[in-house]
């Protein structure tokens, strides 16, 4: 026998049509993590295009302003030549002063934007936001996005930013002559990834999400060998460019300067030897690429610092769960140095063995750059 609705005190029967089920809160929060993460894929992809553009145009400064100031240096160093060779030549030294004079002022203004650097920067942001651009691609794509996701997306934006200024002058352009080189920094702070085990104890060290205690002393072996040889190296060897191109952006001005006082005062062999050689120095360094040059080492250096904090704030997570499956940490770290599984821990063993024997390891972690 079916028992009564009046049995349960369900005297009036209500209708299907009635019965609403109730949104969840989460629910609502994952939809509106979905749209955030779309609205910061769209600005994303509007800042890709942006420095793309920019990036060309600054390129076109570097190749347009190059010839013109060579053009200038050379036409007025011509006309001091052939004023040398007579006395009755005002015109052709009134022609060169002025000349001079111009072309000096032009290269105070590129040697302080320094146009191939700004170039550069363009293109390694147009590579860095495609890379983000990727990366929230794959979080739509395959999952769905949490409140932290988003967050890190708009951090990682704003670090872009950050990093990778448009303004040309002022407190916001990146400092093109610093006192010390310095690596570029486009990621946020790994503050959020802090250790949450003080004491610094692991929870386990059996195998556990592809993780092992073997592979946390190949990956601090990695970073190790990161520190000491790799960042080391273009640190060096970014302080050398940044001298050099230090000491070209004074010598051509220098020497365009004393070309015009040398064509003004009487002088105009003078002033012919130093215009040719300013052409020559302003050859070097625009011709060159010298600012592209540092740009590249400056964005080389910011790349193993990045994999340095990224390996050392996984490790720092106590909860093995939480991590990133170890097997494909590992894969990434070797891809990312041009490695192949085996040669990352041979790599790892090796600085192991050196540190014990108390030698030096001569390898460099990266066979990319």
């Amino acid at each position: 026998m079916i028992p009564s609705r009046e049995l349960y005190g369900l005297t009036n029967p209500i209708p299907i049509e009635k019965i609403v089920v109730p949104i969840q809160k989460n629910d609502r929060n994952k939809e509106c993590n979905v749209k955030a993460l779309y609205v910061i894929l769209e600005a994303v992809c509007d800042r890709v295009e942006m420095h793309n553009n920019i990036g060309e145009q600054r390129n076109n400064w570097n190749t347009l302003l190059l010839n013109s100031i060579n053009m200038i240096t050379l036409t007025a160093s011509t006309m001091a030549g052939v004023a040398a060779t007579g006395d009755s030549h005002l015109g052709l030294k009134l022609s060169s002063t002025l000349l001079f004079s111009a072309v000096t002022g032009m290269m105070v203004m590129v040697n302080k934007i320094q146009p191939s650097q700004l170039a550069e920067e363009q293109r390694n942001a147009v590579r860095l936001f495609k890379q983000l651009q990727r990366e929230i691609e794959n979080v739509i794509a395959l999952r769905l996005p949490c409140e932290d996701d988003v967050k890190e997306a708009m951090e990682k934006v704003l670090a872009l930013d950050k990093a990778y200024p448009l303004p040309l002058l002022g407190n916001k352009m990146i400092e093109k002559f610093p006192k010390t080189f310095g690596t570029a920094v486009w990621w946020p702070s790994r503050q959020h990834l802090q250790r949450k085990n003080r004491d610094g104890r692991r929870e386990s060290r059996k195998q556990s999400n592809g993780w092992s205690e073997e592979m946390e002393m190949e990956m601090r072996e990695i970073v190790k060998v990161l520190k000491t040889k790799d960042t080391e190296d273009y640190e060096r060897l970014g302080n050398l460019v940044l001298k050099i191109n230090k000491f070209l952006a004074i010598s051509g001005p220098l020497l365009t300067g004393i070309a015009a006082v040398g064509s003004f005062s009487g002088s105009p062999s003078l002033a012919a030897a130093a215009g040719a050689l300013a052409a020559v120095v302003n050859s070097f360094e625009h011709g060159g690429q010298v600012g592209m040059v540092l740009e590249m080492y400056r964005n080389c250096g910011g790349f193993f610092k990045l994999l340095e904090e990224s390996i050392e704030s996984t490790l720092d997570q106590s909860e093995v769960e939480k991590r990133e499956n170890g097997e494909m940490f590992e894969m990434k770290v070797a891809l990312k140095l041009g490695r192949s599984l085996s040669e990352l821990r041979d790599l790892a063993r090796k600085s192991s063995y050196s540190c014990i024997e108390g030698t030096q390891n001569e390898e460099f972690a990266s066979k990319l750059f």
